[in-house]
């Protein structure tokens, strides 16, 4: 009996040992199976990975590619010109009014201007700005290097320099071309204390304030500024004193977010000059001296504050904003004058301050009111009213009416004149600067 239960254990004993490790074979064979799947899976998105950055560096040749090419005319500037054709009428003659054009009704192409720009290389870029304007007696067309200048775009510490011939940064509208004016003619202050624009031949530094606010300084040299004023001692020596130095520093605050101020103050210093100012029937009758004398300018002063508001509504901007700008000058020059024992300083204050009201996308209207001391003579004093009305076809081609009522005080003797002027302007191919609510 125990035989059979000895032998009967040990048939049973096989198959208990399969049944028993039957099930742990198979979670092995199924966890292997699970692995090898994950791996499977994770060669196809490695595969897909190597796909993805395949084609990135098939881009990434692309553009390397591209950039080597040299395409026809890459080297070539952008070129734009500009025109302005002034349709006027005046009603006093140049020999009451003291302006260069004559009275009645005029036509007068006031520029022509050949604009071309380039990048020279990663560290500068150049332009170079023709002018052409006809002469108000003959009408022919005189062409001018109104600016060719040279700056810089990559200097560290926020640093700038620009160095050749160009509009020297002096107050608000004293280094902006004719036709980006936001009325027809250029201030009398600025026309007379500056020369029209101000034009020098020199090097100017601009240095943007390492702070959290904006604030922009800029100081700058030449041998002239304005283009009424020729430098001193032409092709003969010339030593510091002989330059004319400015400086302006600026700034920028948003009041609201709707309403922006911009302040601003300038400079400019001229050691020792020689420019003569004669009397109303010599070399200068638009700005008439005392008579019987003649100045000519030992020194140079100029001092000027400016401001700008802006309201623009941030839903509308596009349709409607408000501008309010404002500029005096104060012109503290020394003179020998040809009556006068000793020189003589002469402070003289002008001002313009001009109201801007865009209503339309293309239209928009303003006035200016101008008041200005002669530079010689403080009491002779010279007011103009000046509304108008600018209807801006597209941003390349704009009309302009404007009314001026001048008048003058006793002591000028000048009598009051009205003047009207139709002024077309247009702008084709590239363009840095376009007309812009200043």
């Amino acid at each position: 009996m125990r035989i059979k239960i000895m032998l009967t254990t040990l048939c049973l004993l096989p198959l208990c040992s399969s049944g028993a490790f039957a099930q742990p074979l198979e979670d092995r064979l199924k966890a292997l199976e699970e692995s090898s799947a994950t791996q499977q899976q994770t060669i196809v998105e490695q595969q897909k990975l190597i796909d993805e950055l395949k084609e990135i560096k098939e881009k990434v040749d692309q553009v390397a590619e591209a950039q080597t090419r040299t395409f026809p005319g890459i080297f070539n500037p952008a070129i734009g010109i500009v025109g302005e054709t002034i349709f006027g009428y005046r009603s006093k003659g140049p020999l009451q009014t003291g302006s260069g054009r004559p009275g009645g009704f005029d036509v007068f192409q006031r520029s022509v201007e050949l604009n071309v720009a380039a990048a020279v290389d990663p560290f500068a870029k150049a332009y170079a700005v023709i002018n052409g304007s006809a002469d108000p007696v003959t009408g022919e067309l005189t062409l001018g290097v109104e600016e060719a200048a040279l700056q810089t775009t990559s200097l560290p510490w926020n640093l700038e320099v620009k160095a050749g011939r160009f509009f020297g940064e002096f107050g608000r509208l004293g280094y902006i071309h004719d036709h980006e004016l936001p009325f027809v003619n250029r201030p009398l202050t600025l026309a007379q204390y500056i020369g029209g624009e101000s034009r020098t031949d020199g090097l100017q530094l601009n240095w943007l304030l390492p702070v959290d606010h904006y604030v922009s300084l800029t100081a700058g040299l030449g041998t002239q500024f304005g283009g009424d004023n020729p430098p001193n001692n032409p092709g003969e020596f010339r030593n510091g004193s002989g330059l004319n130095y400015w400086s302006r520093l600026s700034t920028y605050f948003n009041l609201t977010p709707e309403i922006s101020l911009e302040p601003g103050i300038s400079g400019l210093w001229n050691p020792k000059t020689d420019a003569q100012w004669a009397d109303p029937g010599g070399a200068n009758p638009q700005f008439p001296t005392a008579a019987g004398n003649t100045f000519t300018e030992r020194e140079r002063r100029l001092y000027g504050v400016d401001l700008v508001l802006s309201y623009k509504p941030l839903r509308n901007n596009q349709f409607e904003s408000v501008t309010w700008g404002t500029e005096v000058l104060y012109s503290d020059n020394r003179y020998d004058v040809t009556n006068a024992p000793s020189s003589q300083s002469v402070g003289s204050v002008g001002l313009y301050s001009y109201l801007t009201y865009k209503f339309d996308r293309q239209w928009s209207t303003g006035f200016m009111f101008e008041r200005v001391e002669n530079q010689v003579n403080k009491q002779d004093v010279t007011y103009a009213y000046s509304p108008n009305i600018t209807w801006a076809l597209s941003h390349w081609n704009q009309l302009r009416l404007q009314y001026t009522h001048t008048d003058h005080n006793a002591t000028s003797g000048m009598p009051a004149d009205n003047a009207v002027y139709l002024q077309w302007a247009w702008i084709i191919g590239a363009h840095s600067h376009g007309w812009q609510q200043r």
